[in-house]
């Protein structure tokens, strides 16, 4: 994997602990789904035995993508982190212009996001549309439901 992925030093440590899980924990318990299931005979209509079986593909798959962010991270420490410029790790202020509300959003790397705790995508096109903007800027994206406009209220590095 050639391309880096940025992610807080939260978000990295939260991949490391889920790889972590998954190898220590989920893994051993799939093995022994298999080896109950196995013991049950006929493999060919054993449908305990095909879903262990798909479940180790789904967990083999995630520790995979796991172990890919982890090779190709790019620490960024918002701290360490200043300007007047919505940058990756910024914690961004918006008034949602739509809906007159004010909303906080901390752009952070894909495998982070969470909106319920304020954590927006780098990939997000409400995170890409905010990139590099001032505090005062307007800008809009169109959204499903139609256009939603935005101003930058603030920008903070914590």
């Amino acid at each position: 994997m050639s391309d880096r992925v940025p992610m807080t030093p939260e978000g990295h440590r939260q991949l490391q602990a889920e790889l972590k899980h998954c190898k220590s924990v989920e893994r051993p318990r799939n093995i022994q789904a298999i080896e109950v299931a196995r013991a049950h005979g006929d493999l060919s209509e054993n449908a305990e035995y095909d879903a262990a079986k798909e479940a180790q593909q789904q967990l083999d798959q995630r520790m995979r993508e796991i172990e890919d962010s982890l090779a190709g991270a790019q620490v960024i420490h918002p701290s360490e982190v200043s300007g007047d410029k919505v940058v990756f790790s910024a914690k961004v202020t918006l008034t949602d212009l739509n809906r007159d509300i004010e909303v906080t959003y901390q752009i952070v790397g894909k495998d982070e996001a969470d909106l319920s705790q304020g954590k927006l995508s780098v990939i997000a096109p409400l995170a890409r549309a905010m990139i590099g903007k001032k505090v005062g800027d307007f800008f809009s994206i169109k959204a499903p439901g139609g256009e939603r406009e935005y101003i930058i209220e603030g920008i903070a590095f914590e």
